[in-house]
């Protein structure tokens, strides 16, 4: 069997797109010959006429910094929904599995240090966050942004190659397939027990 099966992949860039604006909390993976660094980040989706750029920011003094460079490929993951599928909710005999959307990229980096850019970057992603209805605006004279320039590094990723992990019982009759987006659904709208339990039980690292 070719891995990973066609039936988990997703064919259509436009879906993709979807999910990364949907869901822009990004993990960036990048790596050299003494280590592997990762770090989460929003990153805001630009088309082009290929397959689109990511932009955002990241500290000065994040170690990944000195893997971001022009001539090497960066990974980026973005996260959709995801959730265990018990065999209970099937109306057929299965085995228990775990359904996801994700989505792989590939790109070239290009680091933009430039104050009077980086601003127009973090005003841009600000009014991306906020949506439509904003509560609040990101205003050019902000007195914390300005001063916070100092201490971050833009970057545009140009996307290279794309591919999209939608585990979604696509192997298993129509009906079961309903049974399993309904019970992601379920899962993902009832989050507040979980959150309160991962608030309840964090302690911030002290040393």
């Amino acid at each position: 069997m070719a891995y990973p099966p066609k039936h988990h992949q997703e064919d259509d860039y436009q879906n993709i797109i979807r999910l990364m604006e949907t869901c822009p909390l990004a993990t960036l993976i990048s790596a050299d010959e003494q280590e592997v660094l990762v770090t989460h980040l929003p990153l805001m989706f630009h088309p082009n006429e290929k397959w689109g750029t990511l932009v955002g920011h990241i500290d000065k003094f994040n170690p990944q910094l000195k893997h971001f460079s022009a001539e090497k490929e960066i990974t980026i993951l973005f996260n959709g929904p995801e959730t265990y599928i018990s065999p209970s909710v099937y109306a057929t005999t299965q085995l228990p599995t775990w359904n996801y959307i994700k989505a792989h990229l590939k790109g070239k980096i290009q680091l933009e240090k430039k104050p009077s850019k980086l601003k127009e970057m973090l005003i841009d992603m600000t009014e991306k966050l906020e949506g439509k209805s904003p509560n609040y605006i990101l205003e050019k004279e902000n007195p914390r942004m300005q001063k916070a320039l100092d201490y971050i590094v833009g970057f545009t990723i140009e996307i290279i190659t794309w591919e999209g992990k939608y585990k979604l019982s696509q192997d298993k009759r129509k009906d079961d397939q309903e049974h399993a987006k309904e019970k992601l659904i379920m899962e993902n709208v009832n989050m507040k027990t979980t959150i309160e339990n991962l608030y309840k039980g964090h302690r911030t690292k002290t040393s």
